[in-house]
């Protein structure tokens, strides 16, 4: 078992998932990262949070495969010997935007898969371990953190799939809050709004003058590396007596301002 603190941050490949690897790292966390492609393809990112000097290893896998949530979890204990933070980055949109009177069940079955179905059982494995660790060591503060999306309540009917799963990841957000606060185990949400990333590239000529014009009142795009800090405020216990709450990340845009 190592000394450090350890992080499983799924989707951890590129943009806030990266970010988050990278702060965590810097931090002094032990990192296990994650995505579906395969090592060769993420050595850069590697090569990133290792800088900082910290034990970093990398699980490929998706979230939606029990099999492969499995092998996550295994090599982390392997590996490092502990679960300290669980960081559920990992998340998809329809691979077709669609009307919500033409969306598809293959659609739908896709994108919860990941994000609620992956997101709540690769949880449910972490608590586990996370239980029978503050058992044998009262001292640590495990925590897991869910990133989800201002899509949580803000509709948007040619992706409704993605709205749908982000609403499902608050509502696990809660679930979990309330079962492992007892234990001393803390659950939060990470709301983030418009967040510059190679998702929202093909977006930007339309969000870029809305945000000019104050759809959030911080007129200036959010970056991965706000989410990041986010996470390590949380993880540094900003917040020690809270559970299940959400933090937005937004630039303000949760105000809903006239």
């Amino acid at each position: 078992m190592i000394k450090e603190r350890v992080a499983l941050v799924t989707g951890s490949s590129r943009s806030i998932g990266k970010a988050v690897a990278i702060g965590l790292a810097k931090d002094g966390f032990a990192v296990a990262m994650n995505s579906r492609q395969p090592q060769s393809a993420v050595r850069e990112a590697l090569e990133e949070v290792a800088a900082f000097g910290k034990p970093v290893i990398y699980v490929q896998g998706d979230i939606a495969h029990p099999e492969d949530r499995q092998v996550m979890v295994e090599r982390v204990m392997k590996e490092f010997g502990r679960f300290d933070l669980l960081v559920n980055n990992a998340g998809v949109g329809p691979k077709v935007r669609l009307d919500i009177l033409e969306t598809t069940e293959e659609s739908m079955d896709f994108v919860l898969g990941v994000n609620v179905y992956g997101t709540f059982f690769l949880s449910q494995a972490v608590a586990k371990i996370m239980l029978e660790e503050k058992r044998q060591h009262p001292q640590r503060s495990p925590m897991i953190i869910n990133i989800s999306s201002i899509s949580a309540y803000t509709s948007s009917v040619s992706r409704g799939e993605y709205c749908i799963s982000k609403a499902g990841v608050s509502m696990i957000t809660q679930l979990f809050a309330d079962r492992l606060a007892d234990d001393g185990i803390r659950v939060y949400e990470i709301r983030p709004g418009i967040i510059e990333t190679e998702l929202t590239a093909k977006v930007k000529d339309k969000y870029t003058p809305l945000i000019e014009n104050g759809i959030t009142p911080i007129k200036r795009w959010g970056q991965p590396e706000d989410i990041a800090q986010a996470v390590i405020t949380l993880c540094n216990g900003g917040l020690s007596f809270s559970t299940g709450d959400v933090l937005n990340v937004d630039g303000g845009f949760h105000l809903r301002r006239l």
